[in-house]
């Protein structure tokens, strides 16, 4: 399946386009993240396991277990802080 994936924040910053399209047999975020980890470098960096990563699927905020649709937005963001 086709996916669009967006990265924001210091995600973006680290892996260089804001947003790509990808073709994933990832049935799940978590599967997504999975491979996108497997690329290596900057990917494996920002995504990896252990690192605070927020995902959202076509704009609503999901789990890692939300199953992924032919033809969706996902966006990856690490947690907002702020004072």
């Amino acid at each position: 399946m086709k996916v669009t994936v967006k990265y924001f924040a210091s995600i973006r910053e680290a892996i260089g386009p804001g947003s790509e399209q990808r073709e994933t047999r990832a049935t799940t975020l978590g599967d997504l993240r999975d491979e996108l980890i497997a690329l290596g470098g900057a990917h494996a960096d920002s995504l990896a396991r252990g690192k605070a990563v927020r995902l959202a699927l076509n704009q609503v905020m999901c789990q890692e277990s939300t199953a992924l649709t032919d033809g969706a937005e996902v966006a990856f963001f690490p947690p907002v802080t702020g004072g």
